[in-house]
């Protein structure tokens, strides 16, 4: 089922919003809004790998141990099981992201840091 004619429906979040662009078999397309100073948890996804493409804003990727700074036109790979997070600097940090794999839900999000008191991962070392 595709939804790439119907309107984004934006879903708010402590860290700022995300929004659904499109969707098909095996992928899904997203734009997120990380507001200033604010960042996503640390994160990672059995079913799926993500490819983020800074559309404006900037601010820092961490990805499996390597912090890259990132800017409007960086991409970033986010391979499957690869521990992650986003944080915005000083201006909001707009995502698009392409999600490609089975489970394309916010129930493949296993947290294991979150500034904003939501459930972690128990028994993990950072």
């Amino acid at each position: 089922m595709s939804s790439e004619n119907v309107p984004p429906s934006r879903t708010s979040r402590p860290w700022g919003w995300f929004e659904t662009l499109a969707e098909g078999e095996g992928y899904r397309v997203k734009r997120l809004c990380i507001l200033t100073g604010r960042r996503i948890s640390l994160q990672r996804h059995r079913h799926r790998c993500e490819h983020w493409i800074i559309a404006s804003g900037t601010g820092l990727i961490d990805c499996e141990g390597t912090h890259l700074t990132a800017a409007a036109g960086d991409s970033f790979t986010i391979p499957l099981g690869a521990l992650h997070r986003a944080t915005a600097g000083d201006s909001d940090l707009v995502i698009i992201e392409v999600q490609r794999g089975g489970l394309l839900s916010e129930e493949d999000i296993e947290r294991f840091d979150d500034d904003f008191g939501r459930v972690v991962k128990s028994g993990f070392n950072l």
